[in-house]
């Protein structure tokens, strides 16, 4: 599936906000790509974003960014 034919969602929290990340599915995976750099995209599992969000909710990136 090309990217032009992804459905991309972004959270309702966005608002009009042009940076954000979106979700979208692509060839029976889960793309994710922020949206102000659309042609950057990266494919994952619905378990392996599950995990992402996990690991960010509970802070174990925290230290990424510090």
């Amino acid at each position: 599936m090309e990217m032009s034919e992804t459905i991309w969602q972004k959270s309702s929290f966005s608002g009009d906000r042009d940076e954000c990340v979106e979700l979208g599915k692509r060839s029976g995976a889960i793309a994710v790509r922020e949206s102000d750099t659309p042609e950057a995209v990266v494919k994952t599992t619905r378990a392996g974003l599950r995990g992402l969000i996990l690991a960010v909710k509970a802070g174990g990136l925290d230290r990424l960014i510090q």
